[in-house]
């Protein structure tokens, strides 16, 4: 198990690499899919008038598409994907980050064990030896579930501070998680896990997919959902 403060010192170049907008834009977009402008700014810190300004440029490229209705935003397109990963296999070679977001990576997976089972709890309750649907009349219970969020998010911002070290577009996931718990304990109860939401669990999975994009895998077996 990843527990208490996690420190891991790599020897060699501790150069920090700060990613190119173009690519943090088109990033942002693979890893959400599709998405509105805030929601980019939200997620890489860009001034909104930088991102309007990429994504109409890039739409001219035809590297990336819109789609309105019931879910709207803007996704990339075939063009759009080759073009993000001829960007971020350049990344991974200039930034040298693959050992410590190995690292990072391994260390999500343990954490990634320990957050399922919280959103468990907060969904069932065990009654008389039987997990029943949590119906929030026990204030203590979910209070305690709160508690326990704060305490995971302390670890997973030691795994933050390690990545961003190298590689600063992950800089953004420890203020992300980090407003999802407020808003969460602060009596929002959607911000844990609620899809489409900014929760925690939106961040969380896109954190987990930025990781595995970084290393150029495919989600396996051990990576749950």
């Amino acid at each position: 198990m990843v527990s208490g403060r996690l420190r891991w010192r790599f020897g060699g170049n501790d150069m920090t690499y700060k990613s190119d907008p173009e690519l943090l834009v088109l990033h942002s977009l693979r890893l959400k899919g599709f998405a509105e402008p805030p929601d980019v700014c939200d997620a890489t810190t860009l001034p909104e008038g930088t991102v309007t300004e990429l994504l109409v440029a890039f739409r001219d490229r035809e590297i990336v598409g819109r789609r309105d209705g019931r879910i709207s935003g803007f996704m990339l397109t075939p063009a759009g994907k080759e073009h993000h990963a001829t960007l971020l296999d350049i990344e991974r070679t200039e930034a040298g980050c693959v050992p410590r977001v190995e690292w990072a990576y391994d260390a999500f997976l343990a954490h990634n064990e320990t957050f399922k089972q919280l959103c468990t709890d907060w969904q069932l309750r065990t009654v008389d030896g039987k997990q029943v649907p949590n119906d929030h009349s026990d204030a203590a219970y979910d209070a305690a579930i709160g508690d326990r969020l704060v305490g995971f998010q302390a670890q997973v911002a030691d795994v933050i501070d390690e990545i961003r070290d190298v590689l600063t577009r992950f800089s953004p996931y420890g203020d992300r998680l980090e407003t999802a718990v407020g808003r969460f304990v602060g009596g929002e109860t959607a911000a844990l896990s609620r899809p489409l939401n900014r929760s925690y669990h939106d961040v969380w999975m896109e954190l987990h997919e930025d990781l595995l994009l970084t290393l150029g895998r495919a989600r396996g077996e051990a990576d749950g959902y």
